[in-house]
């Protein structure tokens, strides 16, 4: 038995009706009081019935009642309003300071069995998900109210996230925002070493340049580390010769070039081609934020990532590796789509959240409604359990789900877990 699955039988009230404490008391629960996730009793401002007489105060739970002394309470004074032990086995009578017994409600007994018995089935699964066996069976109406409330959760954790970065650049909403276009530029398997390159590098440096294109390039390769080392070509001789000009004129220094990866990735994933196509977004991206939040078209802002990478780059991958010649790679929707999700969307939801403006948080949410589903291992294994993801509202659900719940066992924090554990409802 663990304290968790006692405080999970306790929130939701999952324990025979009809009761009586320890103390041959009749006990009605009126409420159960909020979760305490600090320091301090398990649950605040709970409201019980014992006999007739009303109290409200605080409540703890512990498999044990002897772990009461166990767990240092016996001398700490917050505990002494506690109004209610709740335990799976009272071992032992518990004393408030003043000699009085605490009133004690036991739940061994009381309780349906095939409720721990599904969570420890949850937690021995070796299925790719706890309940990856039952969760097809959770109703449409269930599954998705709790879907809807993930998305919010995730936005508000990637929130937070932003305002801790905020901070930390004094709240300068370009710069910041930025940092983290330059992280979604890396997607995922480049993102920390483009986060670096952006955090080493001032957009306030790339913006004088705003009127040469060449020069963005060679600030950015050059910190990316990639000009570092002779050339046969051109373009890149060209480069080396304006980062080292302008990084001696604004004292840059570069990141290491191995940070950057290129294997297992498709050529046109490579980081030298979003370099490229980052500058060029950079180019023509002055009053960029001010666009985003003045307009509610989910296109216009699209249109705006429809950046190319510049001439060298048709027929190259590497510099001084010649390739088969293509046209300028533009930046495709699928990675358009990526930079709508996991940058556009959570920094305007941030921005309407500081700025108490509604609008914004509504339209950043059907914007992900508007937004193709990602195509991950995630999403791709909900879906061969029937979860499928229609739009990136859905999908961004199904991750924070996985990541969050799944992976963590948190199932009696899901309200998947709920259903499955309580089939009765």
């Amino acid at each position: 038995m663990k304290e968790d699955f006692l405080i999970y039988l306790w929130s939701q009230r999952l324990f025979s009706p009809n009761m009586i404490t320890q103390q041959n008391e009749d006990i009605t629960i009126i409420k159960p009081g909020e979760r305490n996730f600090d320091s301090g009793p398990d649950f605040f401002n709970a409201r019980i019935k014992l006999g007739d007489k009303t109290w409200a105060g605080n409540v703890e739970i512990h498999v044990n009642s002897s772990d009461w002394d166990k767990h240092g309470h016996t001398d700490d004074k917050a505990y002494d309003n506690i109004i209610l032990h709740v335990v799976y086995k009272d071992d032992k009578p518990i004393n408030r300071n003043n000699g009085e017994i605490i009133p004690c409600l036991q739940l061994k007994n009381n309780f349906d069995k095939t409720i721990i018995n599904t969570y420890n089935g949850f937690l021995s699964a070796r299925t790719w998900i706890a309940c990856e066996n039952e969760i097809s069976k959770v109703g449409h109406f269930d599954l998705h109210n709790w879907l809807d409330k993930l998305t919010i959760e995730r936005l508000e954790k990637r929130s937070e996230i932003i305002l801790d970065e905020l901070e930390t650049n004094k709240f300068d909403l370009q710069e910041t925002f930025y940092h983290k276009l330059a992280k979604g530029f890396g997607f995922n398997t480049n993102s920390t070493a483009f986060e670096l390159m952006a955090a080493n590098t001032p957009l306030s440096i790339l913006s004088k340049h705003r009127d040469n294109l060449l020069q963005i390039e060679a600030i950015l390769f050059g910190q990316a580390g990639f000009l570092d080392q002779d050339y046969s070509d051109d373009y890149p001789n060209q480069l080396k010769r304006e980062y080292l000009f302008l990084s001696h004129k604004y004292n840059l220094k570069p990141i290491d070039r191995k940070l950057w990866k290129f294997m297992r990735l498709r050529p046109s994933n490579f980081p030298t081609i979003r370099i490229s196509q980052f500058a060029s977004f950079i180019q023509k991206s002055d009053g960029f934020l001010t666009r985003i939040f003045e307009t509610d078209n989910l296109q216009t802002v699209i249109s705006l990532f429809k950046t190319y990478s510049s001439e060298y780059w048709e027929h190259h991958y590497r510099f001084d590796k010649i390739s088969k010649k293509k046209s300028k790679k533009v930046l495709g929707i699928a990675s358009i789509d990526l930079l709508i999700i996991n940058t556009i969307v959570p920094f305007m939801f941030t921005y309407g959240q500081i700025n108490n403006m509604p609008i914004l948080k509504k339209c950043s949410i059907e914007w992900l409604e508007k937004t193709k589903a990602e195509n991950s291992l995630i999403t791709r294994n909900f879906s061969k359990n029937n979860i499928r993801a229609s739009n990136a509202f859905q999908s961004q659900a199904l991750i924070q789900l996985y990541k969050e719940y799944c992976t963590n066992r948190r199932c009696l924090e899901c309200r998947i877990g709920h259903k499955l554990m309580n089939k009765k409802e």
